[in-house]
């Protein structure tokens, strides 16, 4: 009878002092219920963000900044006429236009040039014009082509 108890209580102090396997999963529901309160927070007090204070400006008499950023829209006919921004121009007045073009004040990044040349056009009257717009100084120039669904 002596030896039933010994073996008995020997068995459950194996199960009681052997070492114990680390947890290898971290829970995550502090973490989810932490998040769900801040999110809740911070929808509550985006609407409070966007408020603007009024405030009173001073008037003043300084001319307003020049904003006019639009492009300069250069365009060659099939017949080869060349008009820049829906004004044509004669023979020979390109350099002009050009020159006065370049004078305006621009944008601190240049000023940008469209060029529209019909597909029929020779390769070599584009690169004329290309030549006079290198010339007066206007080096952004953009290619305009008709996109894919037509536009």
């Amino acid at each position: 009878m002596g030896m039933g108890t010994v073996a008995s209580s020997r068995g459950r102090r194996g199960r009681r002092g052997g070492k114990r396997r680390p947890m290898s999963e971290i829970n995550v529901t502090p973490f989810v219920d932490v998040m769900l309160v801040l999110l809740i927070i911070f929808m509550v007090t985006a609407p409070l963000l966007v408020a603007g204070v009024a405030v009173d400006l001073p008037e003043s008499r300084a001319e307003t900044l020049d904003q006019n950023n639009e492009p300069v829209q250069l365009s060659m006919a099939a017949d080869g006429t060349i008009s820049i921004n829906d004004t044509p121009l004669g023979e020979g007045d390109l350099p002009e236009a050009l020159a006065t073009i370049a004078a305006e004040p621009a944008p601190p990044e240049g000023r940008r040039v469209y060029l529209r040349a019909d597909r029929t056009l020779d390769y070599g009257q584009v690169m004329r014009v290309m030549g006079e717009l290198n010339a007066a100084g206007l080096n952004r120039v953009a290619l305009v082509s008709v996109g894919q669904d037509g536009q």
